[in-house]
């Protein structure tokens, strides 16, 4: 079995299509995404579209969270000052050019998904099962991967939030961070998702990057009224490991 899994792709309508070529050009078994299909990006309304008419399984991300609801904080945990007015900016923005369509879609995601495949337990999540907005970085003490592990009664556990791709084998559990479609952390521009595949009681996990017109999505976040350091952000692939 092929397990697709992508998200974190922040109203980038751009690296979403150039994503999804690549995982229909794949053809798995199954497609999950994590959430977070707005925020940060000029096409919150056609990227929350694109999922949904495509019936693809979604999980609620804190974004998706934040829009749905009209709340007044996006959920990113963002410490300085600059970083929580430009989250408030892009959250107010967002809210103003989604439709009611897709925040009702937003409002009913659910905080996580399960699957199973001989006898192998797969749990999707944005954050963590604990809460949708915890950074859960490769460097965090082991004694957190294993109450965790402890906890969740999975073999796989795939999520994000942090945009920093990563596996880690804790006790029976390997943690997925499967990075993010736009807005990556590593330097590295491209979009990113991961593909497992199940086979023979082996498991491959394959992180995949995806070109995309980075230029072209810079330029619409340009034109709009969002706060233009997330631009920036996606011409040089972040540089460090700041809460999204």
């Amino acid at each position: 079995m092929r397990t697709v899994v992508f998200f974190d792709f922040h109203a980038n309508q751009h690296a979403l299509e150039a994503v999804w070529a690549d995982i229909e050009a794949r053809r798995p078994d199954k497609i999950c995404c994590l959430g977070d299909l707005v925020g940060c990006g000029a096409y919150p309304d056609e990227t929350t579209k694109f999922v949904r008419v495509r019936d693809a399984p979604t999980v609620m991300g804190n974004y998706d969270d934040g829009v749905g609801h009209d709340k007044d904080d996006c959920g990113c945990a963002y410490q300085h000052p600059d970083d929580i007015a430009r989250g408030k900016a892009s959250l107010r923005w967002t809210q103003q050019h989604c439709s009611p369509a897709s925040k009702a879609f937003l409002r009913g995601l659910p905080a996580s998904m399960r699957a199973e495949h001989t006898g192998q337990q797969l749990l999707f999540v944005h954050g963590s099962l604990r809460s949708m907005n915890e950074h859960l970085f490769a460097g965090h003490p082991e004694t957190t991967f294993e109450r965790i592990a402890g906890t969740t009664d999975c073999d796989f556990l795939f999520f994000g939030h942090t945009h920093l791709p990563y596996q880690k084998q804790v006790s029976d559990t390997l943690f997925v961070n499967t990075g993010s479609v736009s807005k990556p952390k590593d330097g590295n521009p491209r979009a990113g998702h991961v593909m497992l595949t199940l086979a023979r009681g082996a498991a491959k996990v394959d992180f995949r990057r995806v070109d995309y017109n980075v230029a072209a999505a810079a330029r619409a976040v340009h034109m709009s009224e969002l706060p233009h350091d997330f631009a920036i952000q996606l011409e040089i692939g972040g540089q460090t490991p700041v809460p999204a």
